[in-house]
């Protein structure tokens, strides 16, 4: 069981094409049950170790979320971390993201299981690299910097990073990005903020997805609003339907803003 999220396992694999670095699942650090058993004279404990390897997983991926960080200041590309719980609408937001914003984008998209959603978001004629986690609950850093070799995204582009379904265990780990957006769906309940606050405080921008249905629906938007303000008094808020278009404008003028501010003078 992994020491930071309980993703239970002992590889993260990743499905990529034409690449041999990524043909096989590299090692990650986990804690399984077991090691916990027998404690020594002098141990702390098991709940001490347990914390200290939390630490040295975090720390090492910050350490490596930086070079990727690095990485991206020094090629003008704007990095997004997309994340929200499953079935949020993530991917059919980043299919009409890649048919209609005007500027290059790549993608590395991360699920357990299935290359899916990365067919999916091929068809615009985007790059897209899969990274498959198994029963793993989150990208890390590592993972990002890997996909990125495959990628190989151009100069002064966005590259979408589409995470986990998951509001708990992305919100720890830091890929390097510029910013983050969470996903809300309004077939979910207003109250997520408050329920899982680690990501909603760390995001930049909120995006309340599927507003097409709230006629159908028993969801009060502004109290999601009002939640999301609560926990993250900072935190931009747009109101969009993927599938309609609606509120779309807002979100394109968010990326190409951000996109505009990181591009040297005269670019």
């Amino acid at each position: 069981m992994c020491a930071t999220c309980g993703c239970g396992q002992e590889n993260h694999s990743h499905d990529h094409e034409h690449d041999p670095l990524h043909a096989h699942p590299h090692a990650h650090p986990h804690v399984h049950p077991h090691e916990h058993e027998h404690d020594h004279p002098g141990d702390t404990g098991a709940a001490g170790r347990v914390v200290s390897l939390e630490h040295d997983i975090l720390e090492k991926n910050q350490l490596l979320a930086e070079r990727n960080r690095g990485w991206f200041e020094g090629r003008g590309i704007l990095a997004i971390n997309l994340m929200s719980a499953p079935g949020s609408g993530k991917t059919a937001l980043l299919c009409r993201t890649l048919r209609e914003l005007k500027a290059p984008i790549a993608v590395i998209e991360g699920d357990q299981a299935t290359r899916l959603d990365a067919d999916r978001l091929k068809e615009s004629g985007a790059k897209v690299t899969q990274i498959n986690t198994g029963p793993g609950c989150h990208l890390d850093a590592e993972m990002v910097a890997r996909g990125l070799k495959e990628l190989a995204p151009p100069l002064q582009s966005i590259v979408m990073i589409e995470n986990v379904g998951n509001l708990i265990c992305p919100a720890l780990f830091d890929l390097g990005e510029r910013a983050r957006v969470v996903l809300l769906s309004v077939t979910e309940g207003e109250d997520k903020p408050l329920k899982y606050p680690h990501m909603f405080r760390a995001a930049d921008l909120l995006i309340l997805n599927k507003i097409d249905l709230l006629p159908h629906l028993d969801f009060d938007i502004d109290r999601a609003e009002e939640n999301a303000r609560r926990v993250n008094p900072q935190i931009r808020v747009i109101r969009l339907s993927a599938t309609r278009g609606t509120g779309f404008d807002a979100w394109q003028e968010w990326l190409l803003d951000r996109l505009a501010a990181i591009m040297p003078e005269g670019a």
